[in-house]
């Protein structure tokens, strides 16, 4: 009687999943309600896993993760709103918001370049060359970017498969919208992939068949495809020793030159951020941790390389499909539901909300409808569809590019941050510091006076800042290299002389907080934590005819300390009659 009612069970869930219409379309389908909890559960994973993975990030190269290295869990981590793993990835669903799934590359590609926050490898180089006027694909093309085969849309991904359940095609071109921004070849195909995963993961709970389903979004001849099903059969083969299948894809995927002709530090280099070599650790996690949260996070961070990335990809896989009623309550129970996600509009409920409209209209693009059931209960049915993915490329031997590759004059314009020599920035300065109180933190330092701002105070010492001598940066004002001190301040200092009174742009960036006066005036001010990043912030100012005295306040928590500043006209462009001296 039991196995009689379990094939009825079976059977029910088979009508659920899969409607055929009078046409012969198939169609998936899923109540509203339910894609939210399970979207609201795939950010929640994200979350965890850079969360708790992030203190062992790129310290363990080669090798595992010793068991008693891994932090502890503490709830608190799951508020991971300053992670440039999750943040990222909202200035994509920003643009969908403002201007449809339908939004063009190149625009993506503007949006992308008028970011703010700080950037490493792939991400960084795409965006300095749309900043220079390279568009996409080019920007992520290998002939204009070294690190193409890097792990940065992988990433940066997940988006992708939150806003396309059951549409794997979406998946794969929301890939080639925003991941050949600074993507090509396996470092694109790892983006493409674990969306793809995503898009399965809201009606499957197979890990194995969510893996596969990332799979058919790559092209078959390609190495990341290669690695994934290296790892399938390896984990086969070794099903409950996650530790001999790792040792597997280290000589293949990491000791093995013929894997890393693309590899941005070189064949022989421990560090290894591509994309497959991180895509495999993502898939440990997801096969070895055989469904259990704490398992899945754990080994993808064990793992080692990117080991906060790789385990944020693998818990918001699983946690989708867990959603939100079965994931343990230690990684929601403190959620901040106030907060906004760093350089964006959205706090948790925010980004919830633009998913799911973001979803709506990606069925209906897709032919789907969404259509209330008998009990008013908003369903949402999408067409069964087979991926076709790109055609196979490959970072060592790229298509050549026949084309123009820059952006329009039109274009161009719409970009408000624009790379600039080095030698337009500001570059004479004095300092004087550090200064600190009782091991006061940085950032609670930044409204405490010291002798610099004491207009009366005549018994400051400045000294001269050395820049592009002794090895210092021509542009970047590296005080941590000066000073060598934490949680403390240093002060600036420099006269900017004006042939004119005029309006100006003074685009800044600062590692942490900065403030700065302008002819004895307060003109701007932000405490925050963060690296330098030029032109992060942007001040509008008035410059007086002759001499206008000049001088930030730039606060240090921990690690980096700096500063860069330069000056631009109503128009964007370097001043060119300006002068600086810095007595």
């Amino acid at each position: 009687m039991k196995k009689i009612i379990s094939i009825f069970v079976a059977m029910a869930l088979l009508v659920v999943l899969f409607i055929t219409c009078d046409s012969g379309v198939k169609f998936r389908q899923i109540s509203v309600s339910e894609y939210l909890e399970k979207m609201k559960a795939g950010w929640i994973g994200q979350m965890a896993g850079v969360g708790w993975g992030g203190p062992t990030e790129f310290k363990w190269l080669n090798k595992i993760i010793p068991e008693d290295q891994i932090p502890v869990w503490q709830e608190q981590m799951i508020n991971q709103f300053h992670q440039d793993d999750i943040y990222v990835e909202m200035t994509f669903l920003r643009t969908l918001e403002q201007y449809g799934l339908d939004v063009s590359r190149r625009q993506a590609g503007i949006d992308f370049a008028n970011s703010r926050y700080l950037l490493w490898h792939a991400n960084k180089a795409g965006r300095d060359n749309l900043r220079t006027g390279i568009a996409p694909p080019y920007s992520g093309h290998p002939q204009y970017n070294a690190h193409a085969d890097d792990i940065d849309y992988q990433i940066e991904a997940d988006y992708a498969g939150l806003i396309a359940p059951g549409m794997p095609q979406l998946a794969i071109e929301l890939g080639e919208k925003f991941g050949r921004l600074m993507n090509y070849g396996d470092g694109l195909y790892g983006g493409q992939f674990v969306a793809g995963m995503y898009a399965e993961a809201f009606f499957n709970t197979n890990i194995e068949e969510i893996i596969l389903a990332g799979l058919q979004c790559i092209p078959a001849q390609s190495q990341y495809h290669e690695c994934i099903t290296d790892v399938l059969r390896w984990f086969r083969e070794n099903p409950d020793n996650w530790v001999k299948t790792w040792d597997l894809i280290n000589q293949k995927y990491h000791l093995n030159p013929d894997y890393r002709k693309f590899s941005c530090s070189g064949a022989t280099s421990d560090f290894n951020i591509d994309a497959k070599l991180n895509g495999a650790y993502i898939v440990m996690g997801l096969l070895y941790g055989k469904g259990d949260p704490d398992s899945t996070i754990i080994i993808s961070t064990r793992c080692g390389q990117d080991s906060d990335c790789n385990p944020s990809n693998a818990a918001g896989i699983l946690f989708t499909t867990l959603g939100m009623s079965k994931i343990p309550d230690k990684f929601k129970a403190v959620m901040d539901n106030e907060t906004k996600f760093s350089y964006t509009e959205y706090n948790f409920p925010l980004l919830v909300e633009v998913c799911e409209k973001l979803t709506r209209a990606a069925v209906l693009r897709s032919g789907g409808k969404i259509e209330k059931n008998s009990a008013q209960e908003e369903i949402l049915y999408i067409p069964v569809t087979k991926p076709i993915p790109g055609k196979l490329e490959q970072c060592w031997e790229p298509a050549p590019i026949s084309e123009a590759v820059q952006f329009s004059a039109e274009e161009l314009a719409q970009i408000k941050i624009r790379n600039r020599p080095a030698e337009d920035f500001i570059h004479e300065w004095q300092v004087s510091g550090p200064y600190n109180k009782n091991q006061t933190p940085g950032e609670n330092l930044f409204d405490i006076v010291f002798p610099p701002e004491e207009t009366a105070n005549k018994k400051v010492n400045w000294q001269k800042m050395p820049m592009g001598e002794k090895g210092f940066s021509q542009y970047i004002i590296q005080l941590d290299k000066l000073f060598s001190q934490e949680n403390c301040v240093a002060y600036l200092k420099t006269n900017i002389w004006s042939p004119e009174a005029r309006p100006a742009t003074l685009e800044l960036g600062s590692d942490d907080g900065i403030k700065v006066w302008l002819n004895g005036e307060l003109v701007h001010q932000n405490n925050v934590k963060r690296g330098v990043n030029p032109g992060e912030d942007v001040v509008q100012i008035q410059l007086k005819q002759g001499w206008n005295p000049c001088r930030l306040k730039i606060t240090q928590g921990t690690g980096g300390w700096g500063a860069v500043a330069i000056l631009l006209d109503s128009s964007g462009k370097t001043m060119k009659d300006i002068k600086y001296q810095a007595e």
